[in-house]
């Protein structure tokens, strides 16, 4: 097996990137230059194929999503992840996507990661050590705590970007609440049947919703409920 400070490990986190831009899912220069710099392969269970474009099992009944995934998430975020902006990720489980989201937030941002597991937690700051993200760890801009995701995280709301990375039945009343006006949330709804929703927050304060695509998410869901059957 490769260790992750070996040249491959980088080539091959390119060739993925590069992989995503000629299927048209990674449009944006700027998502190209963050999911180059965060190298997957530094956030995936050791043994794991990093560089294949599929969701992977985590532990303790979690995933992380499938690289085409967190592309998809990033592009549709992209506006609301301009430097100084805050992002929330909500079941951040190794910690990959809120370090993306660091990245281009930028030191004077905020990119918070919340996760109800407290071991993936503790790995998800070791991952995002060894990564390009440490630094923003080490500043304060990037943090990632344990607590149930769906009530966010109020210390550093309301947010700009909130991603989901779990099936809701319905939208957690709090998230919108943290959301800020001009801000959008990204997040998977439905029980077997599940739709990425895109949801929007009007300067008024109002809502609309859209479905950007048909996806399969691991529920959203209390800590207790998750580790259930593990």
């Amino acid at each position: 097996m490769e260790h992750f400070w070996t040249r491959g490990s980088v080539d091959k986190n390119k060739a993925l990137v590069e992989q995503l831009k000629q299927y048209g899912i990674i449009r944006s220069k700027k998502v190209a230059e963050v999911m180059e710099t965060i190298d997957r392969g530094l956030f995936v269970p050791d043994g794991s194929s990093a560089y294949i474009d599929s969701p992977m099992p985590i532990g303790y009944n979690a995933t992380i999503s499938a690289p085409h995934m967190h592309a998809t998430c990033l592009e549709l975020l992209e506006e609301h992840l301009q430097p100084g902006m805050h992002a929330l990720d909500v079941g951040s489980g190794t910690g990959y996507l809120t370090a993306c989201f660091a990245m281009m937030v930028g030191p004077q941002g905020c990119s918070v990661g919340v996760e109800h597991i407290p071991e993936l937690v503790a790995s998800s700051i070791e991952n995002v050590k060894r990564s390009a993200a440490s630094s923003l760890l080490d500043e304060g801009s990037l943090s990632l705590h344990v607590a149930d995701g769906r009530q966010g995280w109020p210390e550093h709301a309301p947010y700009d970007a909130i991603h989901v990375g779990a099936a809701a039945a319905e939208i957690p009343q709090p998230l919108l609440e943290q959301l800020k006006p001009g801000g959008r949330m990204v997040i998977p709804v439905g029980n077997f049947f599940q739709d990425l929703q895109v949801v929007d927050k009007k300067l008024d304060g109002s809502i609309s919703i859209r479905s950007e695509t048909s996806v399969r998410y691991v529920p959203l869901t209390s800590r207790a409920a998750q580790l259930q059957d593990f």
